[in-house]
């Protein structure tokens, strides 16, 4: 799984790509507790825009980057996500530590029903 990371000041956002399963997020994991060290950010951003596929790997993914955001003081967004994705998100309890928002063309077209 290719994971894009981009640093711009205090904020750093990560874009997942393909499949977010047990295989897959170690290496996801590695990259961005990285830059989490190096940057220390106020605001971590992890996009779930190109992501295909996510098992509770992807739940693991965000509360580890959770739990070391956090103690540099910083906060957490999660973006880009499907719907099924979105729910998981919400019946896992993630809104509780983080911001999660859906893709944009999925509030879009919520807005206009």
């Amino acid at each position: 799984m290719p994971t894009k990371v981009i640093c711009n000041g205090e904020n750093v956002t990560a874009f997942l790509s393909g499949e977010i399963d047990h295989h897959n997020a170690p290496a996801a994991r590695a990259i961005i507790d990285t830059y989490i060290q190096k940057a220390r950010p106020k605001t971590l951003t992890i996009d779930f825009g190109a992501v295909s596929f996510m098992d509770s790997s992807g739940i693991g993914l965000v509360m580890g980057r959770f739990k070391n955001i956090a103690d540099y003081g910083g906060k957490m967004e999660i973006t880009g996500l499907s719907p099924q994705a979105f729910k998981v998100m919400k019946l896992s309890g993630i809104e509780k530590i983080a911001r999660i928002h859906k893709k944009r063309e999925e509030e879009k077209n919520e807005k206009a029903d």
